[in-house]
């Protein structure tokens, strides 16, 4: 079995973005959308989060995340291909940690970002982490498209970033792997807030 060289578990992202752009249940429901297994769920679920979906195209990691968090959470579990992924609903939070980097496909990269502008409701926010622009050019074996703050905002078109930073994250095997965290909220969403 190979390395897991993504596992974080917790970002600074994850501890401020809750406090500068709250859930707001009044206005969308109260769900997140998230990708891979990361605590993020877990800490959601432990908020008091009741209707919470995780993405993965992975029955592995959905097992792990579901044995992790035992079947009575409030947590919809998608084993999905997101580039083909339909949501049958909108949810308040997009989080993505290493799954945008994959897609180095300028058409892949764009149906991403058609679908999470789709999935996300009119006050939804987003975190998204990348390999940073001096980050690997390669992860499992695979290419990897790498982004600094700036190039990300450029993407997200009708998102204001609340916040921004560089993680330095050291895999188990020692690598040392430069990310890009970026939370951002729809326009006019904190406004509304």
């Amino acid at each position: 079995m190979g390395e897991i060289s993504h596992h974080r578990k917790v970002h600074v992202l994850h501890a401020l973005f809750p406090q500068s752009a709250p859930l707001d249940d009044s206005t969308e429901s109260s769900d997140s959308i998230t990708y891979w297994r990361k605590p993020l769920v877990d800490r959601l679920v432990a908020r008091g989060y009741t209707d919470l979906a995780v993405l993965d195209v992975s029955s592995t990691a959905l097992e792990i995340a579901r044995r992790r968090l035992g079947d009575a959470a409030p947590v919809h579990w998608l084993h999905e291909d997101l580039l083909s992924w339909q949501p049958e609903r909108r949810y308040a939070l997009w989080h993505d940690r290493a799954v945008f980097h994959f897609l180095t496909d300028a058409a892949e990269r764009a149906k991403y970002l058609t679908i999470m502008r789709q999935t996300l409701g009119d006050s939804g926010a987003l975190i998204i982490a990348t390999f940073a622009s001096d980050g690997p050019e390669r992860c499992s074996g695979l290419p990897v498209a790498r982004y600094d703050a700036v190039d990300l905002e450029r993407l997200l078109d009708g998102f204001t970033v609340v916040e921004s930073s560089r993680e330095e994250h050291v895999t188990p095997g020692g690598t040392v792997q430069p990310f890009t965290w970026i939370a951002a909220t729809r326009e006019g969403a904190q406004a509304s807030s």
